[in-house]
This record gives C-alpha cells, sequence and structure tokens, in this order.
C-alpha cells in the first residue's frame, strides 16, 4: 500500500499542493486572456492591472481551503488550519475589493487628464473620485477587519460583554474618535461640495501654492517655492480662504508702475499691446493701462493682462513689468520717478529767468 493510504494529511496535502497549481494556471490563463480584451480601454486596463496582485492571493488560497474543507474532521490541526486559511482569505478578498476600488478610480482618472489648458472639469473629477475612494477603502478595511474578528469566540464574547456599557464606550470612543470622523465627514464634504479641487491654485495663510495632493486627513499645498503646506480637511469648512481657479482657470494679472506726472501714457499703452501680443502667456483677453493714483512724487499706472492660468499670469505679468520700464529707460528716461526738492524748483526758476526772452512773443 502507498503512503498516501496511511497517512490522510499526505492526501490532504497532494491535493493541497495540486490545488495550488490549478489556481496558478487559471491565474496565468485569465490574465493572458484579460490583457488581450481589455488593452482598448483604460478603465479595464487598470481594473486589470490593480487585481493582479490580489488575485495571485485569493485564487490559491479559495483552493486551499476547498481542500481542507474536505478533509476529515478528525483530522489533527485540521480546525486550526482552516480558521488560519480562513483569516488569510478574508484578508486577501479586502484586499482585492480594495484593489478593485482604486481600479475605479485610476480609471476614471486616466479617463480625464489635468495636462490639459482647461481642466476644470478633470480637476473636479479627480477630486471627487480620490477622496470617494479612499472613504470607500476605509469602508471596506472596516468591514473585513469586523469579519475577521467575528470568526475567534473570544472576539464575539468581549463583544457581548462589552454591550452592557455601550453608552460609556460610545462616548468614550466618540471623544478619542472626534478629529478622524470629522476629517472623514470634512472630506466627504470636500468631495460633493467641491470648495477645492487638485491643481486649484489657493492662497491660505498668505501662502500661494497649488493643491498637490488631497489625502483622507488632510491637504498638501504645494506652494510655489517648493515648500509643501500640510492642511487639515476640517480647516477648509471653517475657515476662509481664496481659489483663484474655483469657476476657471483664467485670471488676470495687474502689473503697478511708478512713473513721473509728464511720462506719456498712449506710448506706454501702444508697448504694452506689443509686449503682450509676442507673449505665448496671453490669452487675447485683456490688455489696458490706466492711471490709478497719484501721489505727491509720482503717477500710479495699472498694467492690466489676462492669461489662461495663475502661472502663465505671473510670468506674463513680470515680462510687462520689465519691458516697460525698459522702454520708459530708453525712449523716455525723464519720465521715470524723479524725487524733487526745494532746491531744484529754485534752479530751475533761475534757469528759466535768465534765458533771453523770445522776441516774437513780445508784442
Amino acid at each position: 500500500m502507498s503512503l498516501l493510504d496511511h497517512s490522510p494529511w499526505a492526501t490532504c496535502l497532494v491535493a493541497a499542493v495540486l490545488a495550488v497549481l490549478a489556481a496558478l494556471v487559471v491565474l496565468r490563463m485569465g490574465r493572458a486572456m484579460l490583457l488581450r480584451t481589455t488593452g482598448h480601454s483604460r478603465m479595464l486596463s487598470a481594473l486589470v492591472a490593480a487585481g493582479e496582485q490580489p488575485a495571485s492571493a485569493i485564487l490559491p488560497l479559495l483552493a486551499l481551503q476547498a481542500v481542507w474543507q474536505a478533509a476529515p474532521n478528525d483530522l489533527r490541526f485540521i480546525d486550526g488550519i482552516r480558521h488560519f486559511n480562513g483569516l488569510a482569505l478574508i484578508a486577501a478578498l479586502t484586499w482585492g475589493v480594495m484593489a478593485f476600488i482604486g481600479g475605479v478610480a485610476n480609471g476614471i482618472i486616466a479617463r480625464h487628464p489635468v495636462d490639459v489648458d482647461d481642466n476644470l472639469q478633470a480637476r473636479s473629477i479627480q477630486t471627487q473620485t480620490k477622496v470617494l475612494a479612499r472613504c470607500a477603502m476605509v469602508l471596506v478595511l472596516l468591514a473585513g477587519t469586523a469579519m475577521a474578528l467575528m470568526t475567534f469566540p473570544g472576539a464575539r464574547q468581549l463583544g457581548a460583554s462589552l454591550l452592557a456599557s455601550a453608552g460609556v464606550l460610545g462616548i468614550v470612543a466618540g471623544i478619542a474618535a472626534r478629529p478622524v470622523f470629522s476629517n472623514l465627514i470634512a472630506g466627504l464634504q470636500l468631495a460633493l461640495a467641491q470648495p477645492i479641487r487638485l491643481d486649484d491654485v489657493l492662497i491660505v495663510k498668505g501662502e500661494w501654492g497649488r493643491v498637490e495632493e488631497i489625502n483622507g486627513t488632510y491637504v498638501v499645498l504645494k506652494i510655489w517655492d517648493e515648500r509643501r503646506l500640510i492642511i487639515p480637511l476640517q480647516w477648509f469648512i471653517e475657515n476662509p480662504f481664496e481659489n483663484w481657479t474655483r469657476s476657471n482657470s483664467q485670471i488676470h494679472q495687474a502689473v503697478y508702475l511708478f512713473v513721473d506726472f509728464s511720462a506719456p501714457l498712449e506710448p506706454l499703452r501702444a508697448e504694452l499691446q506689443r509686449v503682450v501680443e509676442a507673449a505665448p502667456e496671453w490669452d487675447q483677453r485683456t490688455a489696458q493701462l490706466v492711471v490709478v493714483d497719484a501721489t505727491d512724487r509720482a503717477m500710479k499706472l495699472r498694467a492690466l493682462v489676462s492669461a489662461r492660468a495663475a502661472g502663465p499670469a505671473f510670468d506674463l505679468g513680470c515680462k510687462v513689468r520689465e519691458a516697460l520700464y525698459a522702454f520708459l529707460a530708453r525712449e523716455y528716461p525723464q519720465c521715470l520717478p524723479l524725487v524733487r526738492s526745494l532746491g531744484d524748483f529754485r534752479a530751475q526758476s533761475e534757469e528759466r529767468a535768465a534765458q533771453p526772452a523770445d522776441p516774437t512773443t513780445v508784442r
């Protein structure tokens, strides 16, 4: 007689090895088939890529669980092996569902790229997708953990014993978990109401930056000088802030110049028009120059230009400022801001008095 007839464990182990091999063959064949049939779709490709690793754990564990369930009940250690394999299977299924959610989110994000000029709708969809996917993953993780704990008799008894003091424990747990739940609810509010989106330009506490990442508990704001400002989600619900790209990405940039009172405005307006027409950042909406103020020493001019986004608008403003001051220094140097004193006025008066009178003006 063979060893398999004398040892039930040997029979179970051989069956387990064969089951795992069969699961791996099915996995490889299914993967090759899915890759051929889903290459045309970003969504399906993202789902296949996200589910490849979880499936490599789920299928063998399912095959092993079938073998352990078919094994004799009086086999030594079989109950512990079934329990351990069941826990591993629950963990793998939880991982698989979370990966499925992540694959759906990646597919939606891939279908709505933000590397285009008018990316308002894409940023809105990406923000909702990422926040809602993270919330769904948290719920799946909690459900998987609860299912795993329910497989332990001790955990069920502990839950029954704690049920009598549920009121006190609920209050304590609520107080302890308040930051977590408040940020979770704030994340849902941000995903639905969308006061901010990915790649939005915000002014937060005097800092200019772009929304680089929205996590389950905080927002990462990338400052213009490469710093990162970490802000809790709840802060955006309770505090005011500036959003420069709330309705669209187009924005105006104001450039202020201080010039002498004798500065000619029409040549400056013509130079402004020439500069913006040569700049690729200009979106051809606005280019105007007006006097907005005057002090006792100079006139204050405002050049208002427009661009397709905040970054190009800043660059365009710098170009306009440099070009207009260079134009003044080259064509009208006397029109740059001057500091006059009483001595200057006396010298000018004496110079005019010393000049001979024009005989053509004398009657």
